[in-house]
């Protein structure tokens, strides 16, 4: 992972929210371009770059390429900026953050306002702030200034760069699920190098995975290619933290190797076939269940035309949603490691029925 650190840490550090994630897509093709058979992208903001596209099995990965961000929604007399969440936000994260938006004539920084605690009552204090209890400060003095610099419906981003840490660890705001990405990425550069001798590989940054009530950009680009089989890099809450409930979620940490979903939009044999990889490949990982939905590309691509046989591979997690998100590169190395032993394994008589 060392040697294309560069390539992860550009693709984190470039904003790109759900519905506007064409700057990280293009940063995405212009990587794979170098070792890919093909690269393309579609109308939905989805990028795919192939290997061996003549070959069957026709198996896709998906990472999806997009974050949560936020939109600017209504522009004040005084020209003060409001806005509304992209995504999944716990408000409280959002309270004196600085953001980037992307504005037409290019990025415009800003800072989130809300009332000072010395102006607070005491039920106000108590109180959690919503995101409509919060504003962008873009310094205009009026609403004729800030309409000059940012638009209704510009996106906008935290302004938090990418952090490298101990022990093999990054920090960012786009960990989930530039990641997925950047594995998929990396398990195409692995088998451009290694050719599997029969699949043909899909690998596509997908978009609106962050809002994809309808499927997404996983579900558009599943139908486009009509793979056999797929396989999903997503992100996964880590639960080796100060007081995570590992009986909810399970055990996985940072450093512990990729983790396998079973159930729900999972298919058995998928799932059986990762785990003989893994152990091949001498991977450790961990299984997280999944009794409902996922919440992830895989719910999506599964239930794609007449069905997918699709398998989650997961990188644990620690603080999903907020500036500060962290995942060990030993877990991304194994995973798009994974991927590739996986897309090897492939015959074109395999079959996926139960």
């Amino acid at each position: 992972m060392t040697q294309t650190l560069g390539f992860l840490k550009k693709l984190l550090d470039t904003p790109g929210p759900s519905g506007f994630e064409a700057a990280p897509a293009r940063v995405w093709r212009e990587e794979v371009q170098g070792f890919a058979d093909e690269v393309r992208a579609d109308t939905h903001g989805n990028s795919i770059a192939v290997v061996n596209p003549k070959g069957a099995p026709r198996l896709m990965f998906a990472g999806h390429v997009d974050e949560i961000g936020l939109q600017v929604t209504h522009v004040d007399d005084e020209g003060y900026l409001y806005f509304a969440g992209i995504g999944g936000w716990d408000s409280q994260v959002l309270v004196g953050q600085r953001v980037v938006i992307a504005g037409a004539k290019g990025p415009v920084k800003g800072v989130i306002g809300k009332k000072a605690a010395h102006l607070m009552k005491k039920e106000e204090f108590d109180k959690v702030s919503k995101i409509e209890d919060l504003w962008i400060d873009i310094g205009a003095a009026n609403k004729g200034e800030a309409l000059e610099r940012v638009c209704i419906g510009d996106p906008a981003v935290l302004d938090a760069q990418s952090l490298e840490f101990p022990n093999g660890r990054i920090v960012s705001r786009g960990i989930d699920d530039r990641i997925g990405a950047y594995v998929v990425a990396e398990a195409l550069r692995l088998l451009a190098k290694s050719r599997p001798k029969h699949a043909g590989v899909f690998a596509v940054a997908t978009s609106r995975e962050e809002i994809a009530w309808s499927g997404g950009g996983a579900r558009t680009s599943a139908v486009g290619l009509d793979p056999q089989v797929a396989l999903v890099v997503d992100v996964t809450h880590a639960t080796d933290w100060p007081g995570a409930e590992k009986k909810l979620s399970g055990d996985h940490k940072l450093g512990g190797g990729p983790v396998f979903s079973r159930g729900s939009a999972t298919h058995p044999k998928v799932f059986e076939l990762l785990v003989a990889c893994a152990d091949e490949e001498k991977i450790p990982y961990t299984i997280q269940a999944a009794p409902r939905d996922t919440g992830t590309d895989a719910d999506a691509i599964s239930n794609t035309m007449r069905g997918i046989p699709t398998g989650l591979v997961s990188v644990p997690n620690r603080y999903m949603h907020t500036p500060n998100e962290m995942v060990a590169l030993v877990d991304l190395e194994r995973a798009a490691r994974l991927l590739a032993a996986f897309a090897r394994k492939l015959t074109p008589d395999i079959s996926f029925i139960p």
